[in-house]
């Protein structure tokens, strides 16, 4: 894990986390015996639970739990071997309740799954340059029937644009209520998508006369950050390692992953793109991009972004933000906050 480790801090200043690997319960009847408990394991390991029993008590059985799924009951003490493959990236947290003597007690300690895949470096070239208009603070970019699509961010200054990307020009323009902060959009059966920051609000528009069809409240109790869909879900981030899926017919979450590459949690994953069956992500601050998959949450490839500072007008603090494939031309647009400049590209290994 070592080289894509340091291949990650180098890109995306990405600091190592190490949560000391397990948790021990707060039980002190029985706990966990977590003396073989490594510090990371992967999805081809198998974790073997059992129990300590410092008072000898007469134990008839143990159920144990993963994420509070019930895995299995062992009678008397015995140990049980949990193989982790269909388990998602991040910490499992395990649960055991022991039955003795008619009575019961609960034990707890978690784990942590990080990724066994190495990220590949891959490299883009600049096909076109175009302009962009450095008032936009960019929070979404998706095309749709060709045409490109914005959403810009602030208090006060938040909207939809329309636009014709080679020239800059806006087609059509949708101000949001001042009191919303606009963030990632997406399209999804001919309706749009926004979401905003910490308002927990979310809006469906009508994706062809841009009138608003419903506004609704989050499922979760999460901030709006990036948006994009494969067709079917749609996909959103809220400021955390965490990639949500959404059902778009009724905005509920169903399920989620979380992003790491290696042993590392990347967290501030922000805008998102669906290409390939991949999930391309930018991270808040970081001039980079990374390529995820979307059912495991396991960083497959990056994209080192910084060379494109040397093209732009913008300060350090205005940070890449907007990743667009367009599925006519197969290539991928990219700017950022306030960027005087977007770039097509095309990606290769």
């Amino acid at each position: 894990m070592k080289n894509y480790n340091f291949l990650f801090i180098i890109l995306l200043g990405i600091t190592l986390t190490n949560c000391g690997g397990t948790k021990k319960g707060e039980n002190t009847l029985f706990t966990f015996n977590n003396s073989n408990f490594k510090e990371y394991y992967m999805s081809q390991d198998v974790v073997e639970l059992g129990i300590l029993n410092p008072n000898s008590k007469e134990i008839d059985s143990v159920t144990y739990f993963v994420n509070d799924k019930k895995v299995e009951t062992i009678k008397g003490s015995g140990k049980l071997s949990f193989n982790l493959k269909d388990q998602k990236l991040g910490y499992q947290y395990l649960k055991a309740t022991v039955y003795f003597g008619g009575e019961n007690s609960v034990a707890t300690a978690r784990i942590e799954l990080v990724s066994n895949i190495e990220p590949k470096l891959l490299k883009y070239t600049i096909l076109n340059t175009f302009p962009h208009d450095t008032a936009s603070f960019t929070e979404g970019l998706e095309f749709h029937k060709d045409t490109l699509y914005e959403s810009i961010g602030l208090y006060e200054k938040s909207k939809l644009l329309k636009t014709d990307y080679k020239t800059g020009k806006i087609y059509k323009n949708l101000k949001l209520d001042d009191k919303y902060f606009g963030e990632g959009i997406t399209f999804v059966n001919n309706k749009l998508y926004q979401l905003t920051w910490k308002e927990k609000t979310g809006f469906v528009y009508n994706a062809d006369t841009w009138k608003l069809e419903k506004t609704f409240a989050y499922d979760k109790d999460i901030e709006g950050w990036g948006m994009t869909n494969d067709g079917k879900y749609i996909y959103q981030t809220d400021k955390t390692e965490k990639i949500w899926k959404m059902d778009p017919e009724t905005q509920k979450m169903i399920d989620y992953a979380n992003v790491y590459s290696g042993n590392s949690k990347i967290k501030s994953i922000n805008e998102l793109e669906w290409i390939d069956g991949k999930i391309y992500t930018n991270v808040w601050e970081k001039d980079a991009i990374a390529v995820v998959n979307p059912a495991s949450g396991a960083v497959e490839g990056i994209l080192d972004m910084s060379g494109l500072r040397k093209f732009i007008i913008a300060k350090p603090t205005d940070y890449l933000n907007g990743i667009a494939y367009n599925p006519k031309t197969k290539t991928i647009f990219v700017t950022g906050k306030n960027w005087n400049k977007m770039f097509e590209i095309k990606v290769s290994e």
